[in-house]
């Protein structure tokens, strides 16, 4: 078997952070998991992903449950420069959970979205929530 590399940038308190990690492990993989609200943030790792997903820092910021309104981050004409400044102060800013795997870099909300990033599926899988994911089969 070949090495297939996973890191997620996780979340534990949050519900489909913890979903797509156990999607993650349902299909046979033991993920590097990074707590990114203890490890915090530095600025070369956030442009990293944010390459590699194509994305611009406003597409990355978490509304609910944190400063970015207070900080005035959800304006239009916000800079990036000052996004990500904020990020790095202030983990929570960042929306999760990030999952990297040699098939992609992507913001898996919903959890499902992950499978994209999989080389292989799990057989089934029911969220914590009881909802069931239908796995799609070649």
């Amino acid at each position: 078997m070949t090495e297939f590399p996973i890191t997620i940038y996780h979340n534990p308190d949050c519900g489909t952070s913890r979903n797509t990690l156990a999607m993650i492990r349902a299909a046979g993989y033991e993920p590097r998991v990074v707590e990114y609200l203890q490890a915090g943030w530095t600025l070369p790792l956030l442009n990293e992903l944010l390459a590699a997903m194509g994305v611009q820092p406003k597409d990355l910021l978490r509304e609910k449950g944190t400063p970015a309104r207070d900080l005035g981050l959800l304006e239009p004409d916000v800079a990036d420069g000052l996004i990500l400044s904020a990020m790095i102060e202030h983990p929570i800013l960042v929306n999760r959970p990030i999952v990297v795997t040699p098939l992609g870099t992507k913001l898996c909300r919903p959890s499902e979205a992950v499978l994209a990033l999989l080389d292989r599926q799990p057989a089934s899988f029911t969220k914590e929530d009881g909802e069931v994911v239908r796995i799609a089969r070649d």
